[in-house]
Order: C-alpha cells, then structure tokens, then sequence
C-alpha cells in the first residue's frame, strides 16, 4: 500500500496477459462454472471471535484512517479499519470505540493491553515486504525482507495472541511480476508462498487505472489476477483480501469511474476475494488523507456498492458450485468470469466482463433453477427458456442473477 506507513512495532507479481486472457477465453466458450477457485473460508479457529463467526460479517475496509471518521466510513458501509498511524494508541482506539468500528493493527504494547477487547478482531504486518526496503536516510534501497523473517514474525503475534488473525499485504508483485518496485526479487513470483506462510489473512494491491506504466495501466484485470493467484499459491488454505483504487492516488490527470470500482470489486469477489481494503488517499494534486470522504459521486457510488455487497455476505461466505452453470460468450476478446452459489432458496449468479469490449453471453442454469431471473440492482428480470438466457455485457459491465430454485 505504502502510504503513511504503519509500522509500531514489526517493521519491515503466473501468467501475463496473453496467457490470461487465453484462459479467459477458453473458459468462455467452454463450460465455465466459475473462474474463481472455490477456497473455503479459514474462520474455524476464530469461531466465537466476532465478527469472524457471523455468516453476515463481510470485511469492507478502509486503509489506515483517521479514527475520528470512522462514524462517516460506516454510514459509506466500511466495517473495518486497516492500520492505525503510529498505532494503535489509547485514543485511537477510544474513538473506534465509540464509534462501534473493529480495527486491526499492529501488535504493540498498547494493542496487548487490549487483547480483551473484540473492537481488535486481528493483528498485521508491517506494509508490503516484499517490496525494496528503504535503507538509512541517503543510502537507496536495498533488498525486500525475507519471507523467513515474515514467518518468523507472524509466530512471534501468533505466540503473543493466538486467538486472531494475522494479517499481511503484500505489493504490486503479487499480480505484475515484472514490478520494479521489487528491487532485485522483480520477477521472482516463487518468493511468494513463502510470503503467505506468515499470514492467516493475505492481501495485496495494484491500482491500475492510475498506473504510471503502460504494461498496467488501464488493464482492470491485473486485480482479480492478483486474487487467483494469492488463492493457488496458498492452496485455498489462506483467506484472500485485496485492495482497491477509488481516488487520484497520485496521478492528477486519472481516477477510477464509479464503474471501473464496482467492476474491480466484483471481478475480485468472483475470483475469490473474501474482504475488500478501500484506499483513499490521495497524494496529487494535493494531500488529501480522507479523499473518498471529499468525493461526493464516488462516496455514494462506494456507499451503494458496499450496501450490496453485505447483503449479499451470507451468500458470498457460502460455497461455490463449480460445475452448476455454464456460459458461451459471442466475442472471445471480452471473456467473463462467474461464480456460482446457493442459499436461501435461490440460485445466485455473479459474472463480469475481464476486459474491455461488448460481448452477449448465453448462460445455461441447472434444472431446479426457476425461468425468471431477477438482476440484482438493475431493476430488471431476465426469462429464461429450456434453463437458458442470454444477456449482454458492456466494458467492465458486472451482472448479478438471482432465480429462485423450484421445489
């Protein structure tokens, strides 16, 4: 993330896009029942530690905020903080208090103090180490720290508090491997299950519609890309968050349209992600720590997304049916990935465009799925004939269906 970093007491990108969007492709015209890889969510051992055991706990949270907001985040459907400058401190967590929004932060004396506490529902790493690491002021850089220290790190929480989840993000490398920013690991993915071996959560982030380069820039997909791949590499054993774009950052000229956010969120969620981190701030043209605050169309577009997603929590916490639909896509060039679940009587559908372009698309749903087809959010509903129907996708388009299941 590196921005305004915290660290109080540790302190510390598989295919390119050809092969990608090949896959893609290949899945789209075939039998695609879901492009995500179904990855059970980790939460057993924190049964009884809220909101960890609750099917309708979804994390939505904000990267390393000002305490004093949090009451203007959870209006905008935030329920977590992620980081807490120089934290977390007595009067920071007073103010979460307060306000009723669970945090997680560093593990450090005061953090220990209040192990007690449910407002604390993890504990995390310093930001991104498996970037370059910056060495005494005037020297550079020098190289990421180990993935050893990492692990050795995570017991040392684990030792001090084995009752919560610790969690690491990681940098751009996680999607991009050719990541500069990585120093002399740039193009070393395999350092990367040993990264996730010191974590119970693992996030990472890659903001791409503001990316400086042109390998990156614009390309949505390197996200949910992002997301598979922290799911392979932890063989489903990890639960997988990540990041998300919604301000400038620090690129005046670009930012994320309501759109591309909402498409970014749901292309991650189909691939697996199991909680999102907003990040908000903004750098230029001017600092701006809280910028999402200060953008009224993106607050409520975040605002509307965010409603949406957690009342669809208990769905999304529940398994993924692999096999239980397929798709045809008129155009190869825009592929979809879907996911597939059932709860509450129905049968839930949730499919995105991966890249730019229009394409219709043929879904066929399984025999007990009723004809009507309800588009979450959009107003509409959809007939389907013989357990088929179709409907079309735009740039980045995101639809979500839901057919009541028959007797």
């Amino acid at each position: 993330m590196k921005a305004c970093f915290d660290s109080s007491r540790i302190v510390h990108r598989w295919p390119r896009d050809l092969s990608f969007c090949l896959i893609l492709t290949v899945l789209c015209q075939g039998t695609l029942a879901g492009a995500a890889a179904d990855v059970t969510t980790q939460t057993s051992k924190w049964s009884g530690k809220s909101p960890w055991s609750d099917p309708n706990f979804f994390p939505l949270a904000v990267w390393l905020q000002a305490p004093a907001n949090a009451a203007r985040y959870q209006k905008a459907g935030i329920n977590c903080y992620v980081g807490l400058w120089n934290g977390p401190t007595e009067e920071q967590l007073a103010a979460l208090q307060k306000a009723g929004m669970r945090v997680i932060c560093s593990q450090n004396e005061v953090g220990l103090k209040h192990r007690d506490n449910p407002l604390i529902i993890g504990w995390m790493h310093g930001d991104e180490p498996d970037n370059a690491q910056a060495l005494e002021p005037g020297k550079g850089w020098g190289p990421p720290i180990p993935p050893e220290t990492i692990v050795a790190d995570y017991r040392k929480l684990r030792v001090e508090d084995p009752s919560r989840p610790v969690l690491l993000n990681l940098g751009q490398g996680v999607a991009w491997d050719a990541y500069y920013g990585r120093g002399v690991r740039s193009n070393h993915p395999e350092d990367y299950p040993r990264y996730i071996e010191g974590s119970d959560i693992v996030s990472f982030d890659i903001y791409p519609v503001v990316h400086e380069k042109p390998a990156v820039a614009g390309k949505l997909w390197f996200v949910p890309q992002g997301v598979e791949r922290l799911i392979k590499w932890s063989g489903g054993q990890k639960m997988v968050w990540n990041c998300l774009e919604c301000t400038h950052i620090s690129n005046p000229d670009k930012k994320a349209t309501p759109h591309q956010v909402r498409s970014m969120a749901w292309m991650s969620l189909i691939q697996g992600s199991q909680g999102l981190i907003y990040f908000v701030h903004q750098f230029k043209p001017t600092f701006r720590e809280a910028a999402l605050l200060d953008d009224p169309e993106m607050l409520e577009a975040v605002t509307v997304l965010n409603r949406q997603i957690t009342d669809l929590a208990p769905v999304l916490r529940s398994p993924s049916l692999p096999s239980a639909v397929t798709v045809k896509c008129d155009n190869p060039a825009t592929p979809l990935a879907t996911m597939v679940k059932v709860a509450g009587g129905a049968t839930y559908l949730f499919a995105a465009a991966m890249r730019e372009g229009t394409t219709g698309a043929t879904f066929t749903l399984p025999p007990n799925a009723a004809g009507e087809i309800e588009v979450l959010g959009e107003s509409r509903t959809i007939q389907a004939r013989n357990q088929e129907f179709t409907d079309r996708f735009g740039s980045w388009d995101v639809h979500l269906y839901r057919a009541k299941n028959r007797p």
